[in-house]
């Protein structure tokens, strides 16, 4: 079974700048290959694939004004086309919603594949990169296995996370059971089951509504595009970001 396994790391200053500019390049790759694939789909009804848009990137890489998109590693710039590819295959299934463009303020993320990073005694290292992540290993990753890819993503309040897939075969289907149970979910109770048991409710977002209202009147009243407001943003960020984790 392929299992994900997420760990918090802290990047230095060198590092970090090399990963904001990879996130950075995976929205613009993002952006600008949705808005050709929309137009071309508006315009004539046709639908631009994968290697079509392989090869446009391979020309945007050509021109001045995106020179800047030979600076990062080129595998991350790959897999958001492919990602858009998915993402359009699971529209036209109806499984998902039409696919939107990524905003710089909700963070980001770029993902490696096996021949653009190194892992080494729990030391990994990105392309492009000289010294490993400093990540805070809180699980061990499952013996004698690799992970196919590892997903760099970043948080809208600034945190780094590291996703790493791995085949772990401990995993072990559970024994089919003959009983059956019925769930309620409610708001007084977050779960009501038919045998009569029922679980509390935390309210973790109660905890903070005080907070998180201030926090909101706060960014209301900000100037757009103030450095204010990009930190009063970050701060409700957190905010949400702790509720999430409480969750």
């Amino acid at each position: 079974m392929l299992h994900g396994f997420k760990y918090r790391f802290y990047p230095t200053a060198e590092q970090e700048v090399l990963l904001r500019r990879t996130v950075g390049c995976v929205r613009l790759v993002y952006n600008r290959a949705l808005g050709e694939h929309s137009e071309a789909w508006t315009r004539g009804g046709k639908s631009v694939g994968y290697l079509a848009q392989s090869h446009t990137l391979t020309e945007w890489k050509k021109l001045p004004e995106l020179s800047f998109l030979n600076e990062v590693s080129s595998i991350p710039l790959q897999q958001t086309l492919r990602h858009l590819q998915t993402a359009y295959g699971r529209f036209f299934k109806k499984r998902s919603r039409y696919p939107r463009f990524k905003r710089k303020h909700s963070g980001g993320s770029a993902e490696f594949t096996r021949s653009a990073f190194r892992i080494e005694n729990e030391k990994l290292t990105l392309a492009k990169m000289d010294t490993p992540l400093d990540i805070r290993w809180s699980r061990p990753l499952p013996p004698g296995t690799q992970p196919s890819t590892v997903t760099v993503t970043l948080d809208a309040a600034g945190r780094w996370h590291v996703s790493m897939l791995c085949d772990d075969k401990r995993v072990k289907p559970l024994p089919k059971l003959k009983t059956t149970v019925g769930v309620d979910l409610g708001i007084t109770t977050l779960a009501t089951l038919s045998t009569s048991e029922k679980i509390a409710n935390p309210r973790h977002d109660e905890c903070e509504a005080r907070r998180k209202r201030w926090l909101s009147k706060s960014l209301s009243r900000k100037q757009k595009g103030s450095s204010n407001r990009s930190k009063a943003r970050r701060k409700l960020a957190r905010l949400h970001m702790r509720i999430a984790d409480r969750r």
